[in-house]
């Protein structure tokens, strides 16, 4: 690495990790005025809990999602200053290649791809698991997804089960029914209903009530057993309190190897509801295929020397990444509900900005 090359990678990551401290102590000053309610009502955290077990972990979560838009805040900031000191035309004067000058840009994008890629996908899902007991417990008591009744699910390739209703409260549920098939799918070798299930022990154990059980003897014969509503069966059964009871944030703690697990095991049962998650897993590789995006386009804008310095690179830095932003949200939400492929509504704005950002490069000052 020649010496040009360690200044700008040098300049690069000090004004990235600057600006992330700055965002960081914001960060937590907003969002500390917003909850400070929820911090000293009764029963409320400790200082200490509070401290470590939510600020140091929700500050990492946040930056998480940003990373890109500090990058270009970054890249824009320190070239800027180099193009309005002179030092490109110093440098390009002394025969340095315009292009050339994108390797130490490239390598600090690489740097922080890595670092966001890496927190992504293993680090930040395993802090927000603290963080999210802590959310759940003391800000977000309510925040439940999914419907709490009509679970219509396949716990094994021979068996569906369904329920009607479920009170997450008490836990309980109406109308369950459990069938069984045979190898061949095409014959039900046993109907188990219950007009009441309650969950004994987390999360599979359950107590079923008011039980019929319909079992076929012979392709001609069915033998039916009734038990009465004051008796009861306790049995363990595939349908887990996890699948009825589905927290908000539940994406934002797993590792992508659990994700992954995850969605085949959902898709496996035919409950649906995969989406967001499948959105998830790959907004976690895109994120920072971005910041080398927003470093070319950063690179293109603040290398050119232009009345207003430092200002108006910042306005066109931030006017392309506020359409940058909301193409993502909009293309994310329609594959979320608009039948759009999660891979193609995450992955289509990085493909368009990439030739955007090729199309600036080609066309910026040299």
């Amino acid at each position: 690495m020649k010496i040009l090359d360690r200044y700008i990678l040098k300049r690069y990551l000090g004004s990235f990790f600057f600006i992330l401290l700055l965002s960081s102590m914001l960060i937590v000053v907003v969002d500390a005025a917003e909850k400070i309610e929820d911090f000293l009502a009764e029963g409320g955290p400790t200082a200490y809990e509070v401290i470590v077990s939510y600020y140091m972990n929700f500050v990492p979560f946040i930056n998480g999602l940003i990373f890109p838009l500090y990058n270009l805040i970054a890249v824009v900031f320190f070239t800027s200053r180099l193009a309005s000191n002179s030092e490109f035309i110093a440098m390009v004067g002394n025969g340095v290649n315009h292009y050339r000058l994108l390797v130490p840009y490239l390598l600090g994008a690489s740097i922080i791809a890595g670092l966001h890629f890496y927190g992504n996908h293993y680090l930040f899902p395993v802090s927000n698991k603290t963080r999210a007991e802590f959310e759940n417990t003391y800000i977000y008591k309510h925040n439940f997804v999914g419907k709490p009744g009509n679970f219509h699910a396949a716990i094994s390739p021979y068996e569906e089960i369904y329920l009607q209703g479920f009170n997450r409260y008490d836990s309980t549920g109406s109308q369950f029914a459990w069938i069984k098939h045979d190898s061949s799918k095409l014959k039900r070798t046993s109907v188990w209903t219950a007009t009441k299930v309650r969950l004994l022990t987390p999360p599979n154990r359950w107590r079923l009530t008011g039980v019929r059980k319909r079992e076929r003897v012979s392709d001609f014969e069915d033998r039916v057993e009734m038990m009465g509503p004051q008796n009861f069966i306790d049995t363990t059964i595939g349908m887990y309190i996890t699948d009825l009871i589905k927290r908000d944030n539940r994406k934002d703690v797993m590792t992508t190897p659990d994700l992954i697990v995850y969605i085949d095991k959902q898709k496996a049962k035919g409950t649906g509801g995969t989406l967001v998650f499948e959105v998830e897993r790959y907004r976690r590789s895109a994120d920072p295929f971005s910041i080398f995006i927003l470093t070319l386009i950063g690179f293109s804008i603040a290398s050119r020397k232009m009345r207003g310095g430092m200002a108006w690179h910042l306005v066109i830095g931030f006017g392309l990444s506020a359409i940058y932003i909301f193409l993502t949200k909009f293309s994310t939400t329609f594959s979320i509900s608009g039948g759009l492929s999660p891979m193609v509504g995450v992955w289509g704005p990085n493909i368009f900005f990439m030739g955007v950002a090729l199309y600036m490069l080609l066309r910026a000052q040299k």
